[in-house]
């Protein structure tokens, strides 16, 4: 039985570490060098260990990869949901979790060249897709909520969740990769184009 079919091994802070350099050195690598050209050798070789190091943690590079996009999607997660704690008005968690999310795709380049690339391979787009749906699941309640209280016209509030998600993604990706504006900008002008429209947005 390999290790991703059996229970998770229980790790120490140190084994906990060292997975974590692990995660951190291929991120580097395959954003800088790209999935297919990076090796198991070469990650290990840049941390100073053996296979059987990487062994221990991962089945595979494969696997390693997949860790590195869930682990991005629990983080991206993460910051919208620390973003929006403690916010009653829904319209307002809706606008500081896209702009969260902005913040934190322009933030990690090696991550969105990763995500970018992982949607191309027919190995990991899956993972792609479920962690879009996820951020979709998440913006549906505040949308519901926001119907209901009739802050935004009702409708499709799933619908809506990926629209946001595509008009987020699409915008921080060209925005942040053309390098015209600062972050900060872009997530104005992104918060605006989703809340209110083109209208919105060239007037900001």
């Amino acid at each position: 039985m390999t290790q991703s079919a059996a229970a998770p091994r229980r790790l120490t802070a140190r084994g906990e570490e060292r997975r974590a350099q692990l995660l951190e050195l291929a991120t580097t690598r395959f954003a800088r060098d790209g999935y297919h050209s990076t090796s198991v050798s070469d990650i290990v070789n840049g941390l100073g260990v053996g296979k059987g190091v990487f062994y221990w943690y991962f089945d595979s590079k494969e696997q390693l990869f997949l860790e590195i996009l869930k682990s991005a999607q629990r983080d991206l997660r993460r910051s919208q949901q620390r973003a929006i704690d403690g916010v009653d008005e829904p319209v307002r968690r809706i606008a500081l979790g896209v702009r969260a999310g902005v913040l934190w795709t322009a933030e990690h380049a090696e991550l969105r060249r990763l995500v970018d690339f992982a949607r191309t391979e027919a190995s990991f787009a899956p993972a792609v897709r479920a962690g879009q749906r996820a951020l979709a699941q998440d913006a549906v309640a505040h949308l519901e909520e926001a119907m209901a209280a009739g802050a935004i016209p009702a409708g499709d509030a799933r619908a809506l969740a990926f629209g946001l998600l595509g008009v987020t993604t699409t915008m921080t990706d060209a925005l942040v990769e053309e390098g015209r504006h600062d972050p900060e900008t872009v997530a104005d002008l992104v918060v605006s184009f989703c809340l209110g429209g083109i209208g919105a947005a060239s007037a900001g």
